[in-house]
């Protein structure tokens, strides 16, 4: 039996790929392609896996954003509400998406490394939680702003604490000349403690800190903990400031390709907290709330691209192509980093894959690769089905309208069948802003 790049993974006796118990070929013939799917149960008990570890690892002392940002529509917060996570948002239009799904603005963490006087105003007359300020500029504009609301806002500072993640340049966040945050070896992470104490309309509950994605173990956070608990220290000792709340960020990694591995999330999140306990311990801090920011760790297995093949073109002594009726404007992280992923052919799935090829997208542009050196079966005609696997994060939220193509529909999945969470883009759709 073949192993699953992920446990929502199987193929039928029929021969196609089944996911969430579901054939893929049935629900293409249902919804079309190119179609989203994502697997509401596994999101649920990644958000559930999330929130049991860090209580244990900090008990009555943590919380769990949902980073929106890897895929962000009402479902997703809807879903976040009734699993009792909080989100963290970085745009006005993430915060009014959440708002009309009904999530308490109270729970939302505002984040951005430029939030404009717009954003910031948006949030504060909606009750945001708490903003994570990202520069000087940003500080005196909120403490006007919250002025003029008459509320006193909960605010952390990120903090840039000088580590290099050794992952993907696009990705790493928390090295000293990141576009992001204070950072700590160069001082600004003290002016900006002292500014912000100083201003009487802003509450400056602790610090955050994020160095990076597909972190496969504890040792970036737990290195990350480290300057972060010696920085408290020092903000207690220097400046009288008792940090009340620590946020390390997010980054747990997921597997794309079966060469990456698996981690236990549990594991790595009780490892994090034995480390911060025995830190606060030996420095004389007093414990703060602890927060995490998943993202793609919450959705990316739960996701599913499934796309109709068009165009079989094969020259030989040089490539194979398959061509899909997606893309880049569906799936543009190979283009933008050369993102690995999962290629299956989801009608063939008890066929031998002995042709080498190289899965391209519809979109006039010869960077509109999904993936290349993809094995598939020789017999791959127009008509048959291909299932990107893993596409959760960050496909549809990054998804465009490039050579006007209209973006496809969200599908969750569970045990009581399918639904549509967000409706297929049409024609009219593309034209609907045009003066």
């Amino acid at each position: 039996m073949e192993q699953m790049i992920c446990e929502n993974l199987s193929v039928g006796r029929n021969g196609n790929l089944y996911f969430a118990g579901q054939d893929t070929a049935e629900l293409a013939a249902k919804f079309g392609t190119p179609l989203y799917l994502m697997d509401e149960q596994r999101i649920r008990e990644r958000c559930r896996t999330y929130l049991r570890a860090m209580q244990a690892a900090f008990p009555g002392k943590s919380r769990v954003l949902y980073a929106a940002k890897a895929a962000a529509f009402k479902r997703i917060f809807a879903i976040m509400r009734e699993e009792g996570m909080d989100v963290d948002i970085v745009s006005s239009g993430e915060l009014h998406t959440a708002l009309k799904a009904g999530f308490p603005a109270e729970r939302m963490w505002l984040h951005s490394n430029n939030k404009t006087d717009e954003d910031l105003e948006y949030a504060i007359a909606n009750g945001v939680g708490c903003i994570v300020a990202d520069n000087l500029e940003e500080l005196a504009a909120a403490d006007r702003i919250a002025a003029r609301h008459g509320v006193r806002q909960k605010i952390l500072l990120r903090l840039t604490p000088g580590i290099d993640p050794h992952t993907f340049a696009a990705v790493a966040t928390g090295k000293v000349d990141s576009k992001f945050g204070f950072g700590i070896e160069t001082g600004a992470a003290d002016e900006a403690l002292q500014t912000a104490l100083r201003l009487p309309n802003l509450d400056t509950i602790g610090f955050h800190c994020h160095v990076g994605s597909q972190l496969f173990d504890s040792d970036v956070y737990i290195r990350s903990a480290e300057l972060m608990l010696h920085y408290m220290a020092k903000a207690k000792r220097e400046y009288g400031f008792v940090t009340r709340h620590l946020d390390l960020g997010g980054g747990y990694g997921v597997r794309y390709v079966m060469s990456q591995p698996t981690i236990d999330l549990s594991v790595c999140i009780a490892q994090l907290g034995a480390y911060v306990r025995r830190g606060c311990a030996a420095l004389e801090l007093p414990l703060p709330t602890v927060g995490l920011e998943p993202g793609r760790s919450i959705v990316a297995d739960a996701g599913l691209t499934l796309y109709t093949v068009g165009m079989v073109k094969k020259i030989p002594g040089f490539v194979n192509y398959v061509s899909v009726d997606g893309g880049m404007s569906d799936n543009p992280r190979y283009a933008l980093y050369g993102a690995e992923y999962t290629v299956l052919p989801a009608t063939r799935m008890n066929e031998p894959r002995e042709q080498i090829s190289t899965v391209v997208g519809r979109c006039c542009e010869s960077g509109d690769v999904i993936q290349p050196d993809v094995p598939l079966p020789a017999t791959m005609a127009r008509g048959d089905l291909l299932a990107v696997c893993t596409t959760g994060a960050y496909n549809y939220s990054m998804a465009s309208n490039y050579n006007r193509i209209p973006r496809p529909p969200v599908v969750m999945v569970n045990a009581s069948g399918s639904y549509v969470a967000v409706r297929r883009e049409t024609w009219d759709d593309l034209i609907r802003l045009d003066e």
